[in-house]
């Protein structure tokens, strides 16, 4: 058995149970299984990069959106 197929047959099996007692068919939803997996670690990156990116992201200063809402609730507050 050559390294390639191991490594294939390893990595198969890591996927999950084999789906049918035909190798071409399981070699086949094996195909699609690694997809998805990939599909979701490609996902997770993005999420953990972006969690990352944004870590200590405090603004330095209010948006002029941000500066009415505040004076706007201050200035209801002062009236009770």
């Amino acid at each position: 058995m050559s390294k390639r197929r191991s490594i294939w047959r390893y990595w198969a099996k890591s996927l999950g149970e084999k789906a049918t007692r035909d190798d071409r068919e399981s070699d086949s939803i094996a195909i699609i299984r690694t997809c998805i997996f990939v599909s979701y670690l490609v996902t997770n990156c993005f999420i953990v990069s972006g969690v990352i990116r944004h870590w200590n992201d405090v603004p330095r200063e209010l948006s002029q959106t941000e500066k009415e809402r505040i004076c706007q609730t201050t200035g209801n507050l002062s009236k009770d």
